[in-house]
């Protein structure tokens, strides 16, 4: 093996050991070739080989140690002259033979580069003659938000607010990338209970539908049920074409729906539910955004442009939210344009269709098909088959469309909305039958007004029209039929109105009133009643327990009133525990038929505990 000249080995100099030390590799594999029969030479071999390893890292460790003494004293100067004008430091500098730094020039949000060197970094860029005055996220990151907002005085949701949990928000942490992929992780465990004065057996999800009346032991028990089947799991994978064109993933489960199989008796294996799976495509360049997928509704009101989880929804524990909330989550195909740097927004989703039919006073065969007077049948619904629940789902000739037109000035919120829907069944006979199709549809808006910006807001919203009553949360019907078997759309109207404070970034309290209402159609014939609301209907036995008379009450109008509050009493680097209380008192009038209005209603009282590990 060649040695290094005697001033190499003798000097001082790390650097010239480098080069001397680097230059004896070459020699060494030739020497290792030739002995190679000699197992113990090519061990010794490698042992020296080892050997000059180690005193080369020691030399680098010395060149990085001198790196950076040179780089610390170069900022003490630069930093001994910061109190100067630019001037005076370059004077300064120069006369004493120090480097003069480039000027910087200053540009808002640049573009950075990943070590792949081709591809930008996740997060959004914008450009400096299209600067929004907000980021559509208030908190550490816009992991969770991609479009750009105007400021409106409401803002988007605050990451911590249960607001943001109902829509689907993820947290601060749980965040990494997968190659130029972004993965955030959200959701919670929720453990909520309530305690109320009739017997549902829904857990914290109110069926107003199904409150007993006085003819019922129901209505005489009191009850108290927890659960911890909402607790909820999502996923947002999100990565960046380019500096203009993001393309996002958004997945969401629970616990929440109910399989043939499930009981509350042993293992309470409900099974997992789908809330939102969808993706999106934004374009900050062209202020384009596409989504498809099951996603909210676009007639749910919003808080802010019309963005994706961004939705407002009441900040119950009621897994219902709130009688006459507007909103679904279903599949649909939306696009959406925003104007004016980002305070108008218009919108037009296609989404997936469902009819409710009140089938009072006529025979049913199943779910599926009512037999009018006369025999003719019709067929109204097809019951679920193959790997799909054995429900039964309406016939639908076209997809429900959605118009939205969404307005963000300097102060609040405003949405005006639009739906058309399409009522549809076959009437059949024998050796024939024929196609009905009953066009409806309705209108409305909300608005939130910042009362005082990020602490106080009022929220309004309404919704009004003909077969849309699925779109509330009481699920009143959407339409009945008449003798002759065509659908008859019915008329609903609901609204909400809640006032949310956040006293502290600790807390919110809040309260709302809301309501929903369903219109009659009905008909008799030959002695009998038929349809919705029939003032032939028999409700005398609604209110005695235990009746022999009938009990047909058709729901006419439901009004709730509830105030609650959260408290996040422990947040760290853990991640966050809350703790809620809500109460909340329901009325439900029905139309009057022969026996009078029967009327019944229900208190309730709301407990949650909730860990959400990536806020």
């Amino acid at each position: 093996m060649p040695q290094c000249p005697t001033f190499f080995r003798r000097t001082t100099s790390s650097l010239a050991f480098l080069l001397c030390a680097g230059a004896a590799f070459s020699p060494l594999a030739a020497y290792a070739d030739e002995q190679s029969e000699s197992l113990e030479l090519m061990e010794q071999q490698i042992a020296r080989i080892q050997q000059q390893q180690a005193q080369l890292t020691k030399a680098l460790v010395g060149l990085q140690k001198q790196l950076v003494a040179r780089k610390t004293a170069a900022a003490k100067t630069t930093t001994s002259h910061a109190g100067l004008s630019k001037a005076t430091r370059q004077k300064i500098m120069t006369a004493n033979n120090e480097t003069v730094p480039v000027p910087e020039t200053e540009i808002e949000e640049p573009v950075r580069v990943t070590p792949h060197g081709h591809e930008p970094e996740v997060r959004p860029t914008f450009v400096t003659e299209d600067v929004p005055t907000i980021k559509t996220v208030t908190a550490h990151r816009a992991e969770d938000t991609i479009a750009h907002t105007a400021e409106n005085g409401v803002g988007p949701h605050p990451r911590e607010t249960v607001g943001a949990q109902a829509a689907g928000a993820v947290g601060d942490h749980g965040v990494f990338h997968v190659g130029p992929v972004t993965i955030a992780l959200g959701g919670f465990v929720d453990a909520a209970t309530v305690l109320q004065n009739r017997q549902m057996s829904s857990g914290t999800f109110t069926f107003w539908s199904g409150l007993p009346y006085r003819n019922s032991p129901n209505y005489h028990t009191n009850s108290f049920e927890g659960s911890a089947r909402y607790s909820r799991l999502s996923l947002m994978l999100r990565g960046n074409i380019d500096q203009y064109e993001t393309i996002s993933g958004f997945f969401e489960t629970d616990f929440g729906a109910g399989a043939d199989t499930t009981n509350a008796y042993e293992s309470n294996s409900y099974s997992p539910r789908l809330r939102q799976a969808y993706l999106v495509y934004d374009n900050s360049k062209e202020n384009f955004h596409f989504l498809a997928g099951q996603a909210w509704s676009m007639l749910t009101p919003g808080r802010i442009g019309i963005v994706p989880r961004q939705e407002s929804l009441p900040e119950t524990i009621d897994a219902a939210m709130l009688a006459g909330q507007t909103w679904a989550r279903q599949w649909q195909v939306r696009i959406t344009q925003d104007f004016f740097k980002h305070k108008l927004w218009l919108g037009l989703s296609i989404e997936n269709p469902q009819t409710l039919y009140d089938t009072t006073g006529y025979t049913t065969q199943g779910d599926e098909r009512v037999v009018l007077p006369g025999g003719k049948v019709a067929t109204i619904n097809k019951d679920g088959t193959g790997l799909t629940n054995n429900g039964p789902f309406s016939n639908e000739i076209a997809p429900d469309v959605i118009a939205k037109i969404a307005y963000d000035p300097h102060w609040g919120h405003y949405e005006i909305e639009g739906i058309a829907h399409f009522a549809h069944d076959r009437v059949s006979w024998e050796g024939g039958g024929h196609n009905y199709t009953a066009p409806t549809g309705g209108g409305g808006g909300s608005m939130i007004l910042p009362v005082i910006p990020h602490k106080v807001e009022v929220r309004l919203a309404g919704l009004a029209g003909y077969g849309i009553g699925r779109y509330g949360s009481v699920l009143l019907p959407d339409a009945t039929i008449n003798a002759q078997g065509k659908p008859q759309p019915l008329f609903s109207a609901q609204g909400t109105a809640g006032i949310i404070a956040h006293p502290s970034p600790r807390f919110d309290v809040y309260g709302y009133f809301g309501t929903q209402w369903a219109g009659r159609n009905y008909s008799n014939l030959n002695g009998s009643a038929y349809g919705y609301g029939n003032p032939n209907a028999i409700t005398s036995g609604c209110n005695i327990e235990m009746s022999s008379m009938p009990c047909t009450a058709n729901i006419h109008s439901v009004m709730e009133g509830t105030i609650g509050a959260w408290w996040r009493f422990f947040k760290g680097r853990y991640g966050t525990v809350e703790f809620g209380t809500q109460l909340a008192y329901s009325r439900v009038q029905a139309w009057e038929g022969v026996g009078g209005k029967p009327h019944t209603s229900e208190s309730q009282l709301f407990f949650d505990f909730r860990y959400l590990p990536f806020q």
